[in-house]
């Protein structure tokens, strides 16, 4: 079987380069490193460069859009350039998802235990992680995280690639949520293992996108009224945070009026 990687780099080229020789010693024939207008460019076989910063979810459809157009292996993998797969994580992650006819997309589970949750798309809240009912093998998800993500040829041709207007955050939720309504499987696998070291942005864009995306999720997947609850919850929090009440975790009050 023939595995692809496709990694999403901006400006850490030592990380980007760490990842790419994780992937390949744990088995991975072909990594893509798609460049989203980096300065520097890392040292690597396979790299796309789109001359600009595209976005997490553009710059992987470049990437996946690459591999699609081969006809080289069921399975694709998508992660960041600073994805740090422990050993044995991709080999486990691939028996796990091949073993089963109807799975479409599957991710790792998270090294860090504060983000070790099972990740659902609730109608009103968007992505969440909910507390994980299984120690070992696959288990049942809302959608996949991007911190490593195992898809499917067939899946991804029936249901397309990531939507491109959400840029970075939630676009694997999106991506999840339209793959369980097409009929596949969508999961977890607990025993392989990734960490990813941290954001490499300030608080602010991470709350814009979060917050944003999260309302265009819901509107997008469950309409009009859910949009509407949500935009109700998250504006009186962000009032109560700039009042000087208590604040949601990575505060940034402009980025949440912004969003």
């Amino acid at each position: 079987m023939t595995l692809t990687a496709v990694v999403v780099h901006r400006d850490r080229p030592e990380d980007c380069e760490r990842t790419v020789l994780t992937l390949l010693v744990q088995g991975v024939d072909r990594v893509i490193v798609v460049d989203n207008g980096s300065t520097v460019l890392p040292d690597v076989p396979e790299l796309l460069e789109l001359g600009r910063n595209a976005g997490f979810g553009p710059g992987a459809n470049a990437g996946l859009r690459r591999w699609l157009d081969g006809d080289a292996g069921e399975w694709v993998l998508v992660c960041p350039h600073d994805a740090d797969p422990k050993p044995g994580c991709v080999e486990r992650l691939v028996a796990a998802a091949s073993a089963r006819p109807r799975a479409g997309l599957a991710c790792a589970e998270y090294g860090d235990h504060d983000w070790s949750g099972t990740p659902v798309v609730d109608p009103l809240f968007g992505a969440l992680l909910r507390p994980s009912t299984v120690d070992d093998g696959w288990e049942d998800a809302g959608y996949p995280h991007g911190t490593l993500l195992l898809a499917r040829r067939q899946c991804l041709e029936e249901i397309g690639l990531f939507d491109e207007r959400y840029f970075a955050y939630c676009e694997e939720a999106d991506l999840g949520e339209r793959a369980r309504r097409a009929g596949w499987e969508v999961g977890i696998v607990r025993g392989a293992v990734v960490c990813n070291p941290g954001q490499s942005t300030g608080a602010a864009v991470p709350q814009y996108l979060m917050l944003r995306n999260t309302l265009h999720l819901v509107r997008w997947n469950f309409g009009w009224s859910n949009a509407a609850l949500q935009f109700a919850f998250v504006l009186g929090i962000t009032v109560r945070g700039s009042l000087g009440g208590t604040k949601a975790p990575f505060w940034h009050g402009r980025a949440r009026w912004l969003a």
